[in-house]
C-alpha cells in the first residue's frame, strides 16, 4: 500500500518514508545559461544548459517559452545538470511544418536526449509540457518526473461545448458558399475570436491546428507504465487542468504523490513559488539555499 500523503499550503509536505534517491549529495560548478540548437523533423529547435551533473529536463506549457522556469532554475542548476527547451512552434524553436501532436514533440526531446546523450533524465513538466513529460517516461527510463498542473487527461465536455465546436465547423463550410469567401473569412474569424480560448486564438494557423490535435489525446492509457516516482504539484483553483486530474494521475500512476497548492491556479509553481522550492527539493533530496 502507497504512503499517504498530507499538505497545505503552509505546512509544505509530511512525510512517512523518505523518498529520497539513491546517491550522496553532489556539488558542481553553476554557469550561466548557454542556448544550444539541434534539428528535428526538418526545424531548428533551441534549449539552453546551465550546471553540471545529472540531467534535468524542463518542459514548458503551452504560450510558454523555458524563461518560465527562471524562479526554480537556479536552485536546480547548482545540483543538475538543467537543460531547458523550447518546444517546437514557442520560444525561439521553429514551428513544426506539419500539424505535430504529443508523439511528435515526445520524439523532439528523446532526439535531444540521444544528442545530449541523456541517461534516466529527472524531467519537470508544466502542462502541456506534463504532456511530453508523461509519454517519455512511459517508454524511457527516468529517475523521476514532476508534474505542475499537466494535461494529460482528456476532459469531459458539456453538451453546450460540442455544439458550438461543430456549428463553428458547420459556418466554415457554409459561409463561402453563402456570401463568398472575403466576408466568410471575416465572420469566422469574428466568431473565433469570441468562441475561442485564448490560446487559440493567440496561436498561428498551424499552432491551432496542433493544439486542436494535442488537446484531444488522452494518456491515461501510459501513465501504469510509468515506473519512475512522480510528484505532482498542483493548484486547487486550476480551471484548465482542474485538480479532478491530479487525483487520476496519483490513481493510475504506480508510484505517485500529490501536493497541493492551495489558492493557486494553472500556474501554481509561480504562484506558490516557495511551496513548489521546498516540495520539489525534497523529493529531489537536494540542499534548499536562497538563490
Amino acid at each position: 500500500m502507497r504512503p499517504v500523503f498530507r499538505y497545505t499550503a503552509t505546512e509544505g509536505v509530511k512525510r512517512k518514508k523518505s523518498i529520497a534517491p539513491e546517491h550522496s549529495p553532489r556539488f558542481f560548478t553553476t554557469f550561466a545559461p548557454m542556448e544550444n540548437s539541434y534539428r528535428y523533423d526538418g526545424i531548428t529547435l533551441r534549449y539552453d544548459v546551465e550546471g553540471e551533473g545529472e540531467t534535468l529536463l524542463l518542459l514548458h506549457g503551452w504560450g510558454c517559452g523555458r524563461e518560465i522556469w527562471k524562479q526554480i532554475r537556479p536552485l536546480l542548476s547548482r545540483h543538475y545538470r538543467v537543460v531547458s527547451v523550447d518546444f517546437a512552434g514557442f520560444g525561439r524553436s521553429d514551428e513544426p511544418t506539419t500539424v505535430w501532436g504529443v508523439e511528435e514533440y515526445t520524439r523532439s526531446i528523446e532526439q535531444l536526449a540521444r544528442e545530449l546523450e541523456i541517461d534516466s533524465p529527472t524531467l519537470v513538466g508544466h502542462s502541456f509540457g506534463g504532456r511530453v513529460a508523461i509519454l517519455y517516461s512511459s517508454r524511457n527510463a527516468a529517475r523521476r518526473v514532476v508534474l505542475t498542473d499537466a494535461a494529460g487527461i482528456k476532459p469531459h465536455r458539456p453538451i453546450s461545448y460540442y455544439y458550438k465546436v461543430y456549428s463553428y465547423k458547420l459556418l466554415k463550410r457554409l459561409l463561402p458558399v453563402l456570401v463568398g469567401g472575403g466576408r466568410a473569412r471575416q465572420l469566422i474569424e469574428q466568431r473565433r475570436a469570441k468562441t475561442g480560448s485564448s490560446d487559440y486564438n493567440n496561436a498561428s494557423p498551424m499552432m491551432r491546428a496542433i493544439l486542436s490535435k494535442c488537446v484531444g489525446e488522452d494518456l491515461r492509457g501510459v501513465m501504469p507504465a510509468i515506473t519512475a516516482p512522480v510528484l505532482l504539484f498542483w493548484g486547487d483553483r486550476d480551471t484548465a487542468t482542474p485538480l479532478s486530474d491530479a487525483r487520476t494521475m496519483e490513481r493510475l500512476i504506480p508510484d505517485a504523490r500529490l501536493v497541493v497548492a492551495h489558492g493557486c491556479g494553472h500556474f501554481a509553481m509561480i504562484e506558490n513559488a516557495e511551496l513548489f522550492r521546498r516540495t520539489i527539493a525534497q523529493f529531489l533530496d537536494i540542499e534548499q539555499q536562497q538563490p
